[in-house]
């Protein structure tokens, strides 16, 4: 059985307080959960004063990017080397980084491997965007983007899978839990073509996109979709903790 996992991606939010207190209030809601994966992805500048927080909670932490060089002339970025330690999960391949800031599969690519050799676990973003979605290209690109992302990946990798349709990212249109499960098999059928059943079927893949506390329980019942990577909603600590506690109720 996949064990479930839910993801909150902060983005561009929070200040190192607002961090602090916000995993807080999460350590007292979501601690007793023990039949979910739970992962918080504050931005770098709060992650050691989140790791301190979080010292023997349930909760596990994660980094929203890095670049794929250990170290170098490279101002602004962040290292795998400077991740490890502080945090277990990465997130690579965010439609976001893809669109604002040129991030290609070779990129990405490069990415997973460098997370990987260090230690991280990568949440590999995929997804169409609205044009593509309309042009009924959907299964073309999440096969374009999965392949190239994971090009020369040893298939004892440990990692997940996110497919987050861009169109629905922060629009509140989420794709109904039967596209996204619809979807999603067909991730999980690329990745069996890539490696072997045995690693599709142990490897989670998420749903991202709007996900919010009143359609998880819904994406949750399907069989394919392992669980959320959450975006405004993993800003409110009630919002979070209810998106965690139904798919608990849901995958118990």
């Amino acid at each position: 059985m996949r064990v479930p996992m839910i993801a909150g991606n902060w983005k561009m939010n929070t200040t190192v307080n607002e961090a602090v207190k916000l995993v807080g209030d999460l350590r007292i809601q979501l601690d007793a959960v023990n039949n979910v994966d739970k992962v918080v992805c504050p931005p770098f500048i709060s992650l050691t004063a989140v790791k301190e927080t979080l010292k023997g909670s349930s909760i596990k932490l994660g980094a929203q990017n890095m670049y794929f060089e250990e170290k170098g002339a490279f101002t602004g970025e962040v290292s795998p080397l400077m991740l490890a330690g502080l945090c277990e999960y990465v997130i690579l391949g965010h439609s976001e980084r893809r669109q604002y800031f040129g991030e290609t599969n070779e990129i990405i690519n490069k990415k997973v491997r460098a997370a990987l050799k260090t230690g991280l676990k990568p949440i590999l973003c995929v997804g169409e965007s609205l044009a593509q979605y309309e042009a009924g290209k959907t299964e073309a690109v999440v096969t374009d983007h999965v392949t190239g992302s994971l090009k020369d990946i040893s298939a004892s990798a440990s990692l997940v899978i996110a497919y987050e349709p861009v169109w629905a990212i922060g629009t509140g249109k989420a794709a109904t839990s039967e596209q996204a499960n619809k979807i999603i098999g067909i991730v999980r059928k690329v990745v069996t073509n890539l490696y072997s059943d045995s690693f599709a079927q142990s490897l989670r893949i998420l749903y991202g996109g709007s996900v919010t506390s009143d359609n998880i329980t819904e994406l949750m019942k399907q069989p394919e979709i392992d669980g959320g990577l959450v975006g405004g909603a993993s800003l409110k600590a009630d919002a979070f903790s209810s998106i965690i506690k139904q798919t608990s109720q849901v995958r118990k």
